[in-house]
Order: structure tokens, then C-alpha cells, then sequence
């Protein structure tokens, strides 16, 4: 016979008010511009799961307020650039006809967290219309964000991450690092410092399922986290913790602005 393992019991489980209250402390408030990254897995336990969350963010968001989430729809790539696996490079052609072209609503947007797959289908939310790196907006600004986002170079000026810089945004990072911080990519399109790549995705048109190239840069978030260290030295970043989930607030314009100072400093002269 089996032994039964202990499990471990649930001593602190995190409620909707829970949530609420920890991003009031954080300074959140309903008239701010929220990009958000999550993950739900950081938190121990959340009662109602990543609904709880999703409800606790509209709730603090209020009538004011604008939620933005990140919908990257990672399968609507080139396969040639794959690496978790690799294709072999004789199916390129076959991997490319067989992609479903990207659907706002249900193209498959795991890699993302089920926080941001549950937002995505709430009432009143827009979406962005690029088939690889769109957005989700909730909210008094979320037309605005998601209105335009340009084929070519989606997440440069014509880009909702360009807006949230404008309008003076802020990111909360659930559980997630600086890494994931989506709009600080727009540092890498200002400050130049990526070389220029062709990217592709799958399309419906008038005419039919279409794959469509479109120019972008090999954008890399790996040394986003050096900007934090940076930030946090400056005092510019609001942390708390939550049931097990490291929760981090601040300014995008000053996570952008750093990390540009940062690019300009190291790795501006590598594609000059």
C-alpha cells in the first residue's frame, strides 16, 4: 500500500480584497495606466484564481483607470527562429502553411499566464492588431492604446507602449521580473541598438490565410533587469509581497528613460 504525502497546508490565501488593498498601499490608484505582468503561479494561493485577479485589477482601476496587458502570441513566429524546440529547416515551408492565422480573441496565448488569458476575453476589453506582439486594454484609454499598432517595428512609436509613455503610464509586475516588462523594449527602437531582422506571422485578408514579413528588430529584454538595479538605487521602485507573490511598482517612462541612458552608456556603438 502507498504511503499518502503530507501535503502542505494553505496558510495564507490571497482574497480579491487582499489584492485591492496591497496595490492601494503600492500607491495604485484608479486614475493611473497600468501595463501589467503576471504570474499566478507566484502567489501560494489565490481563492478563485486568476479571475480573482483579473477582478481585483478592473476593481482598482476603476471608471478612471486603464489595464494593459501584453497578448504575444508566441506560435505566430517565423519557425526558423524557433528554439524551444528548433524546427529542422526542410518543414519551414510545411510549419508556416499549417499556423492558424492570428485571431485576437482565440489565437493561443499560453506562454502568457492565465491571467492574461482571462482578461483578454472580459467584457469591454480591446485588442491590438498585430499577429505577434498585440496588446489588451481595459479601461477610459484602452481604444487609445490599442487603436493603432504598425505592422513594422510593432512595438516602436506607432505602438500601445509608445502611448503608455506618453500618457505618463506605470507597470505593475505580479510575480513577474523586469524581463517581462514589454513597453521598455521601446528603449531598444530610441537608442538604435539592435540590428534590423525580418519577422513573419499568419494573416486572414479579403483574399484568404496569408504569411506576411514585416521588419522589426532582434529585440533581447535580457539586461532589462540591469535597469532595475539601477532604478532601485534611485529609489524610483514600490515593492511589496502578497501571499507568496513579490509584487513591483513604478513609472514607465522612468524604467524607458533609464534603460535608454543604459543603452546609449553600453551597447550603442555595437550596430553603429
Amino acid at each position: 500500500m502507498k504511503e499518502n504525502k503530507k501535503q502542505t497546508a494553505v496558510n495564507d490565501p490571497v482574497t480579491k480584497d487582499d489584492i485591492v488593498n496591497a496595490l492601494h498601499r503600492l500607491g495604485v490608484t484608479g486614475n493611473m495606466i497600468l501595463e501589467v505582468h503576471s504570474s499566478l503561479s507566484s502567489f501560494h494561493y489565490v481563492i478563485g484564481g486568476a479571475r480573482t485577479v483579473v477582478d481585483a485589477l478592473i476593481e482598482v482601476a476603476g471608471e478612471g483607470g486603464t489595464i494593459l496587458m501584453p497578448t504575444q502570441v508566441s506560435d505566430n513566429t517565423e519557425p526558423s527562429d524557433w528554439v524551444n524546440p528548433p524546427v529542422a529547416a526542410s518543414l519551414y515551408r510545411k510549419v508556416r502553411a499549417a499556423i492558424p492565422p492570428y485571431d485576437p480573441k482565440n489565437s493561443d496565448i499560453s506562454s502568457m499566464g492565465e491571467i492574461v488569458k482571462n482578461f483578454r476575453h472580459r467584457d469591454g476589453v480591446e485588442i491590438s492588431g498585430h499577429p505577434n506582439v498585440s496588446y489588451a486594454a481595459y479601461g477610459r484609454y484602452a481604444r487609445l492604446l490599442c487603436n493603432r499598432q504598425s505592422t513594422h517595428f510593432p512595438l516602436a512609436e506607432e505602438s500601445p507602449a509608445a502611448r503608455l509613455y506618453e500618457l505618463k503610464g506605470f507597470v505593475l509586475l505580479l510575480g513577474a521580473d523586469f524581463d517581462s516588462c514589454t513597453c521598455m523594449h521601446l528603449a531598444e527602437y530610441r537608442t538604435d541598438c539592435r540590428p534590423i531582422k525580418i519577422n513573419g506571422s499568419k494573416v486572414s485578408t479579403p483574399e484568404g490565410d496569408k504569411w506576411v514579413r514585416y521588419l522589426d528588430l532582434d529585440i533581447d529584454s535580457s539586461s532589462f533587469t540591469k535597469v532595475r538595479q539601477r532604478m532601485a538605487a534611485k529609489n524610483m521602485i514600490r515593492e511589496t509581497n502578497l501571499g507568496g507573490c513579490h509584487i513591483q511598482f513604478f513609472s514607465a517612462v522612468n524604467a524607458i528613460d533609464e534603460a535608454e541612458k543604459m543603452f546609449e552608456q553600453s551597447v550603442y556603438e555595437l550596430y553603429r
